[in-house]
């Protein structure tokens, strides 16, 4: 089974604005890693455009005059990534992206169970629903020491809390510190919908 990895940036209140974070140069290449060592990117509609407005290379090969050299590696990545787009309003995709269908969680399953490596989550609501049918096998948090003071936060909305166990973290020069869980198995898709 292809696990599913959520991975996203916080701030130390748990901000998760993709703007609440400045680019830096360390964890732009380190992204770029995570993203190009996954068979694939699972994405809602909203953080789809997004991406796609801001790292999609344009149709004669260049990129854009704002993004500096080092952000290069991490477009490539987002660029060159297959990507599946859950979105019930959306008729049509490209950015070599399919659309997802159905019911979400038989339609995750199945994109699950295909052969393959990881599927890096992304966004904010499309985790928070997959966390709440327990599909989701990794989260990767890379905490900044920011406090943005609002936004929306990790997980907002949450049915039950989550029990994770610290498998790996990595520091960065910034003092961001990547923290990847795993959760218990009683949070795993058919467990129990309150914690033992």
């Amino acid at each position: 089974m292809r696990p599913l990895r959520y991975a996203i940036n916080v701030t130390l209140d748990g901000c998760v604005h993709h703007e609440a974070v400045g680019p830096d140069e360390e964890l732009h290449r380190w992204w770029g890693e995570q993203l190009a060592a996954a068979d694939a990117m699972l994405l809602g509609r909203v953080t789809y455009q997004m991406m796609e407005s801001a790292w999609r290379r344009s149709p004669d090969g260049t990129w854009p005059d704002w993004m500096a050299d080092w952000m290069v590696p991490f477009a490539s990545s987002i660029d060159a990534a297959r990507k599946y787009v859950v979105s019930s309003t959306m008729d049509d995709v490209d950015w070599n992206a399919e659309l997802l269908r159905g019911d979400l969680a038989e339609a995750v399953t199945r994109l699950k169970d295909q052969p393959g490596g990881a599927v890096h989550l992304g966004g904010v609501t499309l985790p928070l629903a997959l966390a709440d049918l327990g599909l989701v096998d990794e989260y990767v948090f890379v905490v900044h020491p920011v406090v943005a003071g609002r936004g929306p936060t990790l997980l907002d909305g949450l049915r039950r809390p989550l029990t994770l166990r610290l498998v790996d973290r990595q520091v960065f020069g910034s003092g961001a510190v990547a923290h990847r869980y795993v959760p218990g198995d009683e949070f795993r898709a058919g467990g129990p919908s309150t914690p033992a």
